[in-house]
């Protein structure tokens, strides 16, 4: 099992048995301490992989543009959200927005310009491919 696998599945254990994950709340600055402090063999690496994992999803980036709270793995409070957090969240979201709009912009041009080729050769083909 690669390490990016081994995140995906301690991402999806910790969304089960958290319902901070669960519902995409923001999370208190140092919440891998509070994770490892409450289980030691959570192979730090792997650790960090979920939680960028988490922490750079769409739903989790949504919650934090509108957050003013962080929470702690109990779901109390672990801070205020700063400003520049919430601005952070925006701008990631912004440019993700930005690079799928070019991307479904490229798609839709290949995709004409396989149309223009394909009508003519259409063309070539019923203009020539008629002679006997």
């Amino acid at each position: 099992m690669t390490t990016g696998q081994e995140a995906r599945g301690l991402l999806k254990t910790l969304q089960e048995k958290y319902q901070v994950f669960r519902d995409y709340q923001p999370l208190a600055i140092g919440i891998d301490k509070q994770l490892l402090a409450q289980d030691d063999s959570l192979n730090r690496k792997v650790l960090r992989l979920a939680l960028g994992m988490h922490t750079n999803s769409f739903r989790y980036l949504k919650s934090m543009e509108k957050a003013s709270l962080r929470f702690n793995l109990d779901g109390s409070s672990g801070g205020e959200v700063p400003a520049e957090h919430r601005k952070h969240a925006a701008e990631v979201l912004r440019e993700r927005f930005k690079k799928e709009a070019e991307r479904r912009k490229a798609e839709r041009e290949a995709e004409a310009a396989e149309r223009q080729r394909a009508e003519k050769l259409d063309q070539l083909v019923q203009k020539f491919g008629k002679r006997n």
